[in-house]
Formats: C-alpha cells, structure tokens, sequence
C-alpha cells in the first residue's frame, strides 16, 4: 500500500474556472519545495461553468491532484466534507479556492498543531492579523455581529470561526466533517462546536488575508442560513 501523504489540502470550488488556474499555480510549486508528502484534493461542487474541466487537467498532469466531483450544487459545507473523507493526510489542511489567505501562512498553522493544539484556524481578528486588502464595510460588520452570536452560544473566546483556512490533525478531520450536517456556510461553527465538546484544544492563529471579489457569499441569505444553523446546533445539533 501507498504510504500516505504528510499533508491533505481540500479546496471546494464552485464556478471558478476563472480563479482556479492561478490558484493552482500557486498552491502547487509552494507544496512542491517543501519536504513533506502532500496532496491535493480538489472537490467540484457542481459547477456549471469550466471548473471541472480544469480541474481534471491538473490532475492529468500531476499525479498528486485529486478530484471529486459532486453531481449537482450542494453548498461549501458538503463539499469539504467530501473532500475531506477522500483523503488520507497526517494533517489536513482546508483553504478556499481565492487563496484569500495565502498558502504561505500555512507554516503559522503547523507551528501551533505542533505545540499541542489539534486544530488551527487561521484569524483575521486576532492581534497580529493583517489585512492586506478589506472586505466591503457592510459585510465587515455582519461578519463581527455574526461571531458575537457565535461566541455568546456556542464558541466563546473564538474570534474568527468563518476564516476558510484551517488545519486539523488527519483523523480527527476526517471524524469532524464525517458527522457534518450543515452543507453550507455554517459548517465552520458545526465543526468547530463538535472538536470543542469532544475536548480537542482549537489555537486561533494571526494570519494575512486579503478580499477576493466578486465572493460566493450571498450576503444576506448566507447569514440568515448561518444563524439557523447556529440556532441548531445550539438546540442540539
């Protein structure tokens, strides 16, 4: 049997044909000049555009690309959680398709699983965190209304839970996001609460970050979908 990779990198996509392209060729060499194993998992969620097409032309030219392809759109949530049951990393590693927080910070995030933690979220609220390029003032401020929420039901103390890029130790990965329910937004909190209640330690890392538009996320439909999937897991998942 093969042995398995050091490190699993997930990305979902929808519609990023346009993006994917630079995305990759710059995922790629970065992982490449490091000495770890690595492969990348790259889940299509049922684009309707060329997404899909350039994602199995990596995966023709490097043997270390992966790719899922979900039938139809299912939302972000269920589509790293596919992406996360196809691999099979000592460590995993999610990040959005934008790279909105560049591939580099990813040394921060193994530098805090390696002194202890067993997930490591990458924050654009803690000190040390820098914003190279912002979002929009009205979605800055539905995202810090939405985490006073988060941290008042369900995960105090964390700053940042809707940051896309995040680590987590292999196994426990693949445990988290196969107990999934939320298929969109709100998978961050769900996966977050459950690590918390089975007593894994969670290190919020400073990162730089930078706004990529245009978005995925339907402001307003977004946040009302993420708050009822608080309100769920609040009540019990």
């Amino acid at each position: 049997m093969a042995r398995a990779p050091d490190l699993s990198v997930v990305i979902p996509a929808f519609n990023e044909e346009g993006r994917l392209p630079e995305t990759l060729g710059k995922l790629g060499p970065h992982l490449e000049r490091r000495s770890k194993s690595f492969e990348l998992i790259l889940v299509d969620d049922g684009s309707a555009d060329g997404t899909l097409h350039v994602m199995r032309e990596a995966s023709e030219r490097r043997s270390h690309v992966k790719v899922v392809a979900l039938p139809g759109n299912r939302g972000k949530g269920r589509a790293l959680a596919m992406g996360v049951a196809a691999s099979s990393g000592r460590f995993v590693l999610i990040s959005d398709a934008d790279l909105s927080t560049p591939i580099e910070e990813l040394s921060k995030l193994e530098a805090a699983l390696a002194d202890g933690a067993d997930v490591a979220i990458a924050s654009r609220a803690k000190r040390g965190a820098r914003i190279e390029i912002s979002q929009p003032p009205h979605r800055v401020l539905m995202g810090k209304v939405f985490n006073l929420i988060v941290q008042a039901l369900l995960l105090p103390g964390l700053w940042d839970t809707q940051c896309g890029f995040k680590l987590f130790k292999g196994d426990l990965g693949r445990e988290l996001f196969g107990q999934l329910k939320a298929d969109g937004f709100g998978y961050d909190v769900e996966v977050l609460y459950r690590a918390r209640r089975g007593h894994h330690s969670i290190a919020e890392v400073p990162v730089r970050w930078q706004h990529s538009a245009p978005t995925r996320v339907a402001t307003f439909k977004s946040s009302l979908d993420m708050l009822k999937d608080v309100v769920r897991i609040r009540l019990g998942l």
